[in-house]
């Protein structure tokens, strides 16, 4: 166990995998590589009177009256929504995706003797595994689309088109036919793309940029779901919006941080994976999955991030490989990880 004072007290590290914006446009499956069948997907505003769905508290549900006057009430709103338009029945979301080298130099470390540490422990990682197996998983999940979220579901069809900047080299993947839930599928274009994914992040090239066009034939004038934005200021949501979907100069997109994050979804190895149906989470010091309110890797379980770094960083050796990922993972994901000064 890593003594206190041994770690870093001032410690970042920057993300190595730094995804664009996803761009949203609308075309036809079979005009989808046409230049210009594509048509920027625009917001549009609707009002709707809604009806109360909510629980309600026991004196007026168990009252007919009470229940009838609150069921009256009308529940008005205004929301933002996306569609395709009625002659498309495809979406496509454009983004860059650029993968860095470095992950062994942090971008910020105040204790020389554990840089010089945790220098060696990554590197000695670098040079046995090559980040193979984290590569493989990314670039899976740029393979089967993982990234389009809510508009993969229930389509007729999906295909990845991938591009690497300043080269001939690109591959087309029917995600279609690749599994969201576990990591096996393999292809030569798989391992071509986990390659140059590997070759960055390992420092055998500076970085890669990617070039990922994703298509999704949903159906004609079906909606589409781009990042709804988090509203932290509701003082003047009375006349507001109840729902602000996410856009770039009135082209409708996806955040860059719910790219990365279905990107890094690549958690397999944590505690009680096989007993839960969660399938993969993504890289999080904590296993953490919000909407489900869980965070799958404990500290008293020693499975947290931090429990397994400071025996990494420190030159300890860990129980297994998935553990090495794991942490390696976590620091290409990037973050702060200083340990406090305070007790």
């Amino acid at each position: 166990m890593a003594k206190k004072g041994n770690i870093a007290t001032v410690l970042a590290f920057e993300k190595k995998l730094v995804p664009s914006d996803g761009f949203m446009y609308g075309t036809t499956w079979g005009k989808r590589h046409e230049d210009n069948s594509s048509q920027p997907l625009k917001l549009l505003e609707k009002s709707v009177r809604g009806t109360i769905s909510n629980r309600l508290k026991a004196a007026i549900k168990n009252d007919p009256l009470k229940l009838n006057a609150e069921v009256e009430k009308p529940n008005l709103q205004r929301v933002d929504s996306c569609a395709l338009g009625t002659n498309q029945d495809t979406l496509k979301l454009n983004f860059t995706l650029k993968v860095l080298s470095g992950v062994q130099q942090p971008s910020a470390c105040n204790h020389h003797e554990f840089n010089s540490k945790y220098t060696q422990a990554a590197e000695a990682y670098i040079e046995s595994e090559g980040f193979t197996e984290l590569a493989k998983r990314y670039a899976i999940n740029i393979a089967n689309a993982r990234f389009l979220w809510r508009n993969r579901v229930g389509v007729e069809n999906i295909e990845v088109n991938v591009k690497t900047s300043g080269t001939d080299q690109q591959w087309t993947f029917d995600a279609s036919k690749l599994s969201t839930r576990d990591f096996s599928a393999n292809s030569p274009d798989i391992a071509a793309l986990a390659g140059r994914i590997a070759a960055a992040l390992s420092g055998k090239t500076d970085f890669v940029l990617l070039e990922i066009n994703a298509y999704a034939q949903v159906g004609k004038a079906q909606d589409i779901y781009p990042s709804e934005e988090l509203v932290l200021d509701k003082s003047n949501s009375k006349g507001g919006k109840s729902k602000i979907l996410y856009n770039v100069n009135n082209v409708a997109a996806m955040h860059s941080q719910k790219i990365g994050n279905a990107l890094r979804t690549i958690d397999t190895w944590y505690p009680d994976f096989e007993e839960v149906s969660t399938g993969p989470i993504a890289i999080e010091p904590y296993g953490a999955v919000t909407n489900l309110g869980i965070a799958y890797r404990n500290p008293k379980a020693k499975a947290d991030f931090f429990t397994l770094f400071d025996k990494f960083a420190l030159g300890e050796e860990l129980e297994n490989k998935n553990d090495e990922h794991y942490v390696m993972a976590v620091l290409v994901r990037g973050g702060v990880f200083g340990e406090s000064g305070k007790e």
